[in-house]
């Protein structure tokens, strides 16, 4: 991925199609081969084997009964809030949640890496799951779950609220903001839970997951301080103090104070320095693009990068 230097020092854009964007990143692969393939295994290849009497595969079939997401009072097992997101009900289920997972996901795992995508992609799967087991018993619902609808619409609303402005086209001829097509997607999603119109469709798994996306993004960006009030809980080494009492815990003296910087009020020197360091720091990202290509950057590098990108949009 290719960040071009255009105008001022502080201006850049977005990344090109070019150096280490993967049109197939390597968590989203995985999760097309493997769906396809549970869905092959599932609803053809085991479709003619019995165990006592019993289907292997197909809807009414063990694979079903075991790994598909079933209300608590059914036949819940804990693993389920996984498997679920691997099944599907049919090719049309499979085929667009395939298609929505690689259109919106291929540029997150591109930015964020395969890693923090495939914990946020899980994450939104495990919460779509247990948000469709609290409203099950609300609705009467006995029948069981399958698909990655959840962990998209978490993919969905991450999009969103990333590229907010990046045109989708409708039909591939009208297009429109990402930030108002989704809202409209999540807004017809709430109605159809709530007058229960399109049966047959979980449709609180899939808000379960946009809300668990909509949540961590807010944490991603600072909004949500989870990782200060994190620092704040967890001891450090050697700190026998409990959590209340680092939150609460008052200055003692010179020693609590570290890290102390002085700069020369007069010559007016300490912003401009900071300015030109960050300046070099992305000019050596730059420069490492040139030559290795996006895929030779560190996660703390394609963070920089990323935000410098943000900056400017």
């Amino acid at each position: 991925m290719s960040y071009r230097q255009s105008g001022g020092p502080d201006s850049y854009y977005r990344p090109s199609m070019m150096g280490g964007f993967r049109f197939f990143p390597p968590f989203i692969k995985f999760l097309l081969i493997s769906n396809v393939a549970v869905w092959l295994l599932v609803d053809f290849f085991l479709l003619p084997f019995h165990l006592y009497d019993m289907p292997i595969g197909g809807p009414r079939g063990l694979i079903t009964y075991y790994f598909a997401l079933w209300p608590l009072a059914s036949n819940f097992w804990p693993w389920q809030v996984f498997s679920y997101m691997f099944m599907h009900g049919g090719f049309g289920h499979l085929f667009f949640n395939m298609l929505a997972l690689w259109m919106f996901g291929m540029e997150l795992e591109n930015t964020w890496g395969s890693r923090k995508f495939a914990i946020f992609y899980l994450v939104c799967g495990v919460g779509a799951a247990f948000t469709n087991l609290l409203a099950a018993p609300l609705l009467g619902q006995g029948l069981p779950t399958v698909g990655a609808s959840g962990a998209v619409f978490g993919v969905l609303i991450a999009f969103g609220m990333m590229f907010p402005d990046r045109p989708i086209y409708i039909y591939f001829l009208l297009p429109i903001r990402a930030k108002y097509f989704i809202t409209f997607y999540f807004l017809l999603e709430l109605f159809y839970g709530v007058t229960g119109t399109a049966e047959g469709v979980a449709h609180f798994a899939h808000l379960g997951g946009a809300l668990v996306g909509f949540v961590y993004m807010l944490a991603e960006m600072g909004v949500i301080p989870v990782r200060s009030l994190w620092s704040q809980l967890r001891p450090g080494p050697g700190d026998q103090s409990t959590s209340t009492d680092r939150i609460f815990r008052k200055p003692s003296g010179s020693g609590d104070v570290r890290d102390a910087k002085f700069y020369d009020i007069d010559s007016g020197k300490s912003r401009g320095a900071d300015k030109e360091s960050n300046q070099e720091v992305i000019d050596g990202i730059l420069d490492k693009i040139s030559k290795g290509g996006y895929q030779s950057l560190s996660e703390e590098e394609k963070r920089i990068l990323n935000e410098a990108s943000r900056k400017i949009h």
